[in-house]
């Protein structure tokens, strides 16, 4: 019903935007007013629901603060964008250690990922012949992502990407230059290195690091269009081991922000995305599992429900109980 207590004008906002409403409405009227069915939406006012119930009796007050949002269909209006290519899945998948390529390619359909990560390796000059990837995976369907896996300076990890570049005509990479063999932690001093040689060779890297705000800042402003911290050693499984850390790189960030390596089962990847990181990359944890195209399939549900409930706002902590149901007024 639409209120007769003024015909004065308020001021609003409105998902975001400012907007001028008629004074003495309700909240009903102005869902109403723009389109929707008061009965298939949720409406905060000044940071509290108001309960679905209560709309037509909820006047608007100037100044008042709302957000009015409604259920799409899983995925839609969530696509993430790197160096200005967009993708709707979240989860980034490697091409290593699957049993053979049949499997690889079964477990990237089942997890739903268009973002895969290849590594450059010699062609076996022996045998021509012998099966490659791309015999499996469609580079015309799947965006490669060539990496520098086992590359442990600046240098190497420059001419593998030039020579990827010249084999495939890809400038988006994952670059990766690491310290050691035992950790595979990354050498931060090289990986800046490179970031800044690579971004104005025309590169759009999107580069692995540790889990240090002030590090992924650095590679931000060298050029780096996507930073990766790790979560925990590569193929380690263990999950991410500081979410602290990422959290204040995701907050720090204006590129997008994935966790790569340490991911080890469908709960870490949903994790890494409640964290309000970008996306997820991993290999290991799907190529080592028992079944990996089964596991391809949680890792998909696993970063869009963690994506879900990100966007949903997670309960405030409590040190203490707090009952669901009101203690007063029991017999």
């Amino acid at each position: 019903m639409t209120s007769s207590l003024s015909t004065d004008s308020i001021s609003l906002t409105l998902n975001g935007d400012p907007r001028q409403f008629r004074a003495g409405a309700t909240v009903a009227d102005l869902v109403r007013d723009i389109g929707l069915d008061p009965a298939k939406v949720a409406v905060e006012r000044n940071l509290e629901i108001v309960p679905r119930s209560t709309l037509e009796n909820v006047h608007l007050a100037d100044g008042d603060v709302l957000e009015i949002v409604h259920f799409v269909g899983g995925g839609q209006d969530d696509s993430w964008s790197v160096a200005g290519r967009h993708f709707t899945s979240r989860l980034i998948v490697g091409t290593g250690k699957y049993k053979d390529f049949e499997q690889n390619a079964a477990a990237l359909v089942a997890s739903g990922a268009e973002i895969i990560t290849v590594a450059v390796r010699r062609v076996n000059v022996s045998d021509p012949k012998a099966p490659m990837l791309t015999d499996y995976i469609d580079p015309k369907k799947y965006t490669y992502l060539p990496n520098t896996a086992g590359c442990f300076t600046a240098d190497d990890a420059i001419r593998t990407l030039r020579l990827a570049r010249e084999a495939g005509g890809w400038d988006l990479v994952k670059l990766e230059v690491l310290g050691e063999a035992k950790t595979l932690y990354p050498d931060m001093r090289e990986t800046l290195k490179a970031t800044e040689i690579l971004a104005k060779d025309g590169f759009l890297p999107m580069v692995y690091c540790v889990d240090d705000p002030i590090a992924a800042k650095q590679l931000e402003d060298a050029g780096a269009v996507a930073v990766m911290p790790l979560g925990a050693p590569i193929g380690s499984g263990l999950g991410i081991q500081n979410r602290v850390t990422i959290r204040l790189i995701v907050e720090g960030a204006k590129v997008p922000v994935l966790v790569d390596a340490g991911v080890g089962t469908a709960s870490d990847a949903a994790v890494a995305m409640e964290l309000g990181c970008d996306g997820v990359l991993m290999n290991t944890a799907i190529a080592e599992a028992k079944d990996p195209v089964a596991m391809a399939t949680a890792m998909k549900l696993a970063v869009q429900s963690g994506r879900m409930a990100y966007l949903a706002g997670r309960m405030g902590r409590r040190m203490y109980a707090d009952p669901s149901s009101p203690l007063a007024g029991l017999i």
